[in-house]
């Protein structure tokens, strides 16, 4: 179609050579370009570089990707956003198409997808000239290609429900035959995760030592799960969540606050994560999200020439309220940021016994102050400043970005038991009471789909959107009617971007 460059803002395949940190252990990896003309297809050991540049296009997400997936539940609010007005109304269920967010969204992820689909291209041409390990490597590669794409078009059809399925990098057919209903392009994973599985390594990613941290058979059964949630299958989320259980390579991390900053970075617990890193140089070359829109605009940190942030995501009181009202300690203390206008505020709202912990100044030592946009920040996107590599000031500069973890796994699960599923292994009571344990919370028997509805609200929050999806999944509009606002059936998806509207088939 001539108008399709839409969604095409590049063909180019990003490549980089693999370089493994010592210091780090995380994947070195820097943007490039590398035109058809120059590969040798015959020389197997150039077959790393496309998987290479699949990976770099996961790790360069827009700042505005995680806000916008994740800013409609019930966990989070828009900051006060003079300048963004629009995330604070969608945030409101009131939505705009023409928001530059949306089509943002929109344009990145597609632009991804047919990267990694180029990508896929390049390792099978690799693989006309491959034998043995060498073919055995390229069916790997493509498989962990699939995986990585897989949570693309999960974030879209979640997003928007019906999306397009594009599965090469010329994609002019594939449009013009119009959107896959939500349905179709679910199945379209669990079919792509049922094809990778049986070539994927066998191992935790933080266990591989080609790639330290890259996907494995576990990120695609997490996967596979989650499309399964989303058709409303519970027996096939508890038979691949179970696959990851019953592997016995996974547990969760002992410290659930430093789960979240450098020391529980490629932990036991996760299934996907995105790596960041300055490679622990003062200056120099640096590969980062932009956490800034996650960060309180004002703070005393407790290193100097700590960076703040934009006060764009903020933890909302109801979840606060919620927490508090169930004696969490653990999981509030990491979850929130607290200022003093906030903690005011609660005292407000009846909360005048609060406990020690509720205090602006973290437990690594960083004060936040009042600011104007939000009385909270996200403490899940917060790194201490005195983590930050020397010479770095950037808010949150080289941390990981947790995608998919155990936690969730176990909970997921859980909820496939109580609605009917059969599970092998571990039960829905020990499943759910092993994410409690952790957080310092007792145990609970006889656990019912509201209990870990309840859990996953305590344990998830913040975290991708995966409150908001849990409701509409569950049809629990009063939950996301909160604060003045009033959901309804209508607001379960984003309206398509104008821009694509008007470029593309989809329908409206």
């Amino acid at each position: 179609m001539k108008n399709s460059r839409n969604i095409l803002i590049r063909l180019s395949l990003l490549v980089s050579a693999l370089v493994i940190s010592s210091c780090t252990d995380k994947l070195d990896v820097q943007e490039g370009q590398l035109s058809t003309a120059d590969i040798d297809y015959t020389d197997a050991r150039g077959m790393i570089e496309p998987l290479i540049g699949a990976y770099y296009e996961v790790g360069t997400r827009g700042w505005e990707e995680p806000i916008l997936l994740g800013v409609r539940g019930d966990d989070v609010n828009a900051g006060g956003l003079g300048d963004q007005q629009p995330l604070a109304d969608t945030d409101r269920y009131n939505y705009d198409k023409d928001y530059w967010m949306y089509n943002s969204l929109w344009n990145v992820h597609y632009n991804d997808i047919i990267n990694l689909n180029t990508a896929i291209l390049q390792v099978e041409n690799f693989m006309e000239y491959a034998t043995g390990a060498d073919l055995a490597r390229g069916e790997q590669y493509i498989a962990e290609i699939k995986v990585l794409r897989a949570w693309f078009y999960l974030n879209l059809a979640r997003t928007w429900s019906d999306v397009f399925i594009i599965t090469s990098n010329q994609p002019e057919e594939e449009l013009a035959q119009g959107v896959s209903t939500k349905e179709e392009v679910l199945q379209f994973i669990i079919t792509e995760m049922n094809e990778a599985i049986p070539n994927l390594p066998d191992q935790r990613p933080n266990e591989r030592t080609d790639l330290p941290g890259g996907v494995t058979m576990y990120t695609a059964y997490a996967l596979k799960a989650l499309a399964h949630q989303e058709l409303g299958e519970p027996q096939g989320v508890a038979d691949a969540a179970g696959a990851i259980i019953n592997s016995g390579k996974f547990s969760l991390y002992p410290d659930f606050y430093q789960l979240f900053k450098k020391p529980g970075e490629l932990s036991n617990e996760s299934l996907f994560e995105i790596q960041y890193s300055d490679y622990g140089t003062e200056t120099g070359e640096a590969f980062y999200h932009t956490y800034a829109p996650f960060g309180p605009q004002n703070w005393s940190p407790a290193r100097a020439n700590a960076s703040g942030g934009w006060g764009f995501y903020e933890p909302s009181k109801k979840f606060i309220g919620f927490m508090l009202d169930r004696d969490e300690t653990v999981r509030l203390q990491t979850s929130v940021l607290f200022t003093d206008r906030g903690i005011e505020e609660l005292r407000n709202e009846g909360y005048t016994d609060l406990p020690a912990f509720v205090s602006n100044e973290t437990p690594s030592g960083d004060v936040i102050e009042d600011f104007p946009r939000a009385l909270f920040s996200s403490g899940k996107h917060y790194l201490p400043s005195i983590q930050l590599t020397d010479g770095r000031n950037n808010y949150g500069a080289g941390k990981n970005f947790i995608v998919i973890r155990y936690a969730e796994i176990l909970l997921m699960y859980a909820e496939a038991l109580t609605n009917g599923a059969s599970g092998t292994g571990l039960t829905a009571d020990q499943a759910v009471n092993l994410v409690r344990e952790r957080a310092n919370m007792p145990p609970l028997s006889g656990v019912t789909t509201q209990d870990v509805l309840d859990e996953k609200f305590a344990e998830l929050a913040m975290e991708w959107g995966i409150r908001f999806y849990d409701m509409i999944r569950v049809d629990n509009y009063s939950e996301l009617s909160y604060d003045g606002r009033t959901f309804t059936a209508a607001d379960e998806y984003l309206p398509y971007p104008q821009a694509q509207v008007d470029a593309l088939p989809l329908g409206n």
